[in-house]
């Protein structure tokens, strides 16, 4: 069987990895649509309406007018901007939380694609929310290592332009943002984990293309009930047995680093999440590594779609 495909939105960067992730399969017919009705509704419209998927790969303005054209009850639009995350009316594209949002994302014909920061946070504050290790008031602190592709097109041309180490040198050295302390992925992180207050949370862009990962700082005199950091640990193996996509590291394993150091970049061209666990019984941290453009936008939005036409969930996409 062959599942028409639209993709609203076909230039961005979430876009045109969907596109590669597709291209490759037999399964899927790609609708397209002319670059001069890209801004035409009701030409969007027409493909919306006439496929079994649309992905929304446009700002939140864009995409609520974009969810508001489909009038067809089969169509299934799966959206990767922040306008939709902690609607209860979307499933949140995150299936490895846990058995309802799975069940949420096979059901519902509206999908919201989660933040790339946002993904690898909950994957490692979730589970020890829910499990009552972390208290639902715990003062959250953390912070994410990204690549560059993360910002968009102008920052990929600004840190790829060809005089870029001469004209902008400042592009070399890591900056932190977002410095308001009111990054747009707090509500869904807040929200999913299952946390009264947002965490405290300050992305870092980096002179690499791409590669995320976000470190979540944990005090066990804090905890809401004594908890060592092999407790804390198999508490992650336990959440994500059988997940294909989820890999939490052995404890104290010396591959974790490369040579004392942590490598950011090591998922990238994958849709996997590597988990670690990393400190003592006093202090402890947990990484959440993945790829920005995979598991952080297209892979997670292509993972949602096999989902929920009842396909086999790792289709298309690299472990």
């Amino acid at each position: 069987m062959s599942f028409k495909v639209f993709v609203d939105g076909q230039e961005g960067t979430t876009g045109l990895r969907i596109f590669e992730y597709l291209s490759a399969r037999t399964d899927v017919q790609i609708l397209r649509i002319e670059d001069s009705q890209r801004k035409d509704p009701e030409a969007r419209r027409a493909l919306i309406d006439e496929s079994d998927v649309t992905f929304l790969c446009l700002p939140d303005v864009a995409s609520r007018e974009s969810a508001a054209l489909s009038t067809k009850a089969h169509t299934c639009i799966i959206d990767a901007s922040t306008a939709f995350r902690t609607d209860p009316a979307w499933a949140y594209g995150l299936p490895e939380l846990g058995k309802r949002y799975r069940d949420n994302i096979r059901d519902k014909k509206r999908i919201a694609v989660p933040g790339c920061h946002a993904s690898a946070f909950l994957l490692g504050a979730h589970p020890l929310v829910a499990a009552g290790i972390v208290p639902t008031d715990y003062p959250v602190s953390a912070y994410s290592l990204t690549g560059y592709s993360g910002g968009g097109k102008k920052m990929i041309a600004d840190y790829e332009a060809a005089d870029r180490r001469t004209a902008e040198p400042r592009l070399a050295s890591p900056r932190a943002y977002g410095l308001g302390l009111n990054h747009k992925h707090l509500p869904e992180m807040r929200f999913h984990a299952g946390l009264e207050q947002a965490p405290i949370f300050t992305p870092v862009v980096g002179d690499f293309y791409k590669g995320l990962a976000v470190t979540t700082y944990l005090h066990p005199r804090q905890f809401a009930r004594p908890a060592s950091i092999a407790e804390v640990h198999a508490c992650l193996v336990e959440h994500y047995r059988g997940e294909r996509f989820i890999n939490v590291h052995p404890l104290g394993d010396a591959q974790n680093l490369d040579q004392g150091f942590f490598d950011v970049q090591a998922c990238n061209d994958t849709n996997r999440v590597d988990l670690f666990v990393f400190g003592d019984d006093q202090r402890m941290v947990v990484i959440a590594r993945l790829d920005n453009l995979g598991k952080g936008a297209a892979g997670a939005a292509v993972q949602c779609m096999n989902l929920h036409l009842g396909l086999d969930e790792g289709l298309g996409l690299t472990h």
